[in-house]
């Protein structure tokens, strides 16, 4: 099957404008959210993240901390672009353990093995079955998985709170998935003792689990189909 590379959508494009002139800005929230996602990964020292969907680097000095410097963090990013913004940031901070894969997680090549993975704003690949079957081989057993992301909430004001999620959700990639309830259902097939935070009244999620043992091809067809 042939993947057409979605274009850049112009938010994005401001943003990497930005980041040249400031390439290790980040939203203090936002921050906040990826010291808590880092941690939950559980990293050993020495050890190699994988940050899937890496965007423009925001989780990389985080990944880079848990490791040391005697580990290695790889991202991937499927934008050329964005992938330029987050290089820039290892450029800048001179950063020899870290480096960018420019490709679809569908189909990327990765090398070695990985003691956890972080997909921080990344739907297109923590609600995809066929990116999480091709990242599942370069993980460890037990090695963890940690996701974040916009979901629908069922709290009060969720009507409206949903609307809003779903307008700014436009600004992304055509390729992104629609909002529901369970953004991370996909992720279950490969984890397990999952565990969801959720925040701003229930608009965004933080899920964590341990990745699972291989399952032969028909078990995992099976429960994909349930889902």
């Amino acid at each position: 099957m042939e993947y057409h590379q979605p274009s850049t959508p112009p938010y994005f494009r401001y943003t990497i404008r930005l980041l040249s002139r400031f390439p290790n800005f980040d939203q203090p929230w936002i921050g906040s959210l990826r010291t808590k996602a880092v941690h939950l990964l559980q990293l050993p020292k020495g050890g190699r993240a994988l940050d899937v969907g890496c965007g423009t680097g925001g989780s990389f000095p985080y990944l880079r901390d848990a490791v040391g410097e005697t580990g290695e963090v790889v991202g991937v990013e499927i934008s050329p672009d964005v992938a330029r913004a987050a290089e820039r940031r290892i450029d800048v901070n001179h950063w020899s353990n870290v480096k960018v894969v420019v490709g679809d997680a569908r189909t990327a090549t990765l090398e070695g093995m990985f003691d956890g993975m972080i997909l921080f704003g990344a739907p297109d690949i923590y609600a995809s079955a066929e990116a999480l079957a091709n990242l599942r081989p370069h993980l460890r057993d037990n090695a963890r998985v940690v996701a974040f992301g916009a979901k629908l909430t069922k709290r009060r004001f969720g009507v409206v709170l949903n609307v809003l999620v779903k307008s700014l959700m436009r600004l992304s990639f055509e390729s992104t998935p629609k909002l529901n309830f369970e953004p991370w259902a996909a992720l279950t097939a490969y984890s397990s003792e999952i565990q969801v935070q959720e925040f701003v009244h229930g608009c965004f999620f933080l899920v964590s689990g341990f990745v699972q043992p291989p399952v032969n091809g028909a078990a995992l067809a099976d429960t994909l189909a349930i889902r």
